[in-house]
This record gives C-alpha cells, sequence and structure tokens, in this order.
C-alpha cells in the first residue's frame, strides 16, 4: 500500500528557470505532497529542460496549472486549508519555531521578486529560513522550498498524532 500524501499544496508563483521548476517537483514527490501548483508565468510541462531535472516526477505528483492564483487560495482556504506564504518579510516568521498547521498551502516566489505583494496579502502567515552567513541572504528558490516542505513533513511524520 502506498505511502499517504503530506496534507498540503505547494504553489509556484511566477518562477522563471526550468530547473528550479524540474528540481522542485522532484522534491514535491520525494515530500509525497497532494498537489503542486503552477501558476501565472511558472514554465508548465511537458519541457525538455524541466523534465531533465524532474528525474521522472512529472509523471507522478498532480500538478495543474493556473492563472487566477488568488481565485485558487481563496477556494483551498474555504475548504480549511492554511496558507503560508514562504517569503522574507517584515512579519515574517522562522519556520523552525513557526506553528505549521494542517493542511497547508505554501507559496514559493518568482527567484527576484518572491512572492507577489497580491498573493502575499491572501497569507496571514509569512515564513521565512533564518539565514545565519554574512554574504547570502536568501537561498535559492528549489532549495527553500525543499527545506520548507520537508519541515512540515517532519512535523506532520513525526511530531502529530495520526
Amino acid at each position: 500500500m502506498p505511502n499517504p500524501r503530506l496534507p498540503g499544496i505547494l504553489v509556484l508563483e511566477n518562477i522563471r528557470s526550468l530547473h528550479n521548476v524540474g528540481a522542485i517537483f522532484r522534491t514535491a514527490d520525494a515530500a509525497h505532497v497532494q498537489r503542486l501548483i503552477l501558476a501565472g508565468t511558472t514554465p508548465k510541462p511537458p519541457r525538455h529542460e524541466i523534465d531533465k531535472t524532474a528525474l521522472g516526477a512529472v509523471e507522478t505528483v498532480p500538478w495543474e496549472w493556473t492563472s487566477r492564483l488568488n481565485r485558487y487560495l481563496r477556494e483551498r482556504k474555504q475548504e480549511g486549508y492554511h496558507l503560508y506564504a514562504l517569503e522574507q518579510t517584515g512579519t515574517a516568521v522562522d519556520i523552525f519555531s513557526a506553528d505549521l498547521l494542517f493542511p497547508f498551502i505554501l507559496i514559493a516566489g518568482h527567484e527576484r521578486e518572491g512572492v507577489s505583494r497580491e498573493t502575499l496579502a491572501e497569507c496571514p502567515v509569512h515564513l521565512e529560513l533564518p539565514m545565519r552567513g554574512e554574504s547570502a541572504h536568501s537561498l535559492n528558490v528549489s532549495t527553500a522550498a525543499a527545506i520548507a516542505l520537508y519541515e512540515f513533513g517532519r512535523r506532520f511524520w513525526y511530531h502529530s498524532p495520526k
């Protein structure tokens, strides 16, 4: 019997890099999320560059594309999903000390611009990864999404009642 999916949706908003999209497909498969949403200008399969990095995950991860992200988020919120933006803002909370609730939607944004203001406004909680170094102010979006998904997974698989 296959493992149940992590009760969460990962959203990619306006990601530019085909490599990042492929890497995130692979991470979404490894973390076994319910669904991956590609939004806005995020490139979508079939694309050779995505498939090359995803290593088959495009076929195993349920995914869809939407041009109406904020509507999608409001509908899921009405269904009981908790919305989190992965973004460094003035109100962002360190993900490792945040109260993470399930089911969740985690939104990762554009490599330079981040999550859009409109989407940030839909999310009551902004999460960030602590940056301890001196020159790096952020991580690559595929790396940050992987760390964040695995923190949700750690909390769900190891710390919540089943």
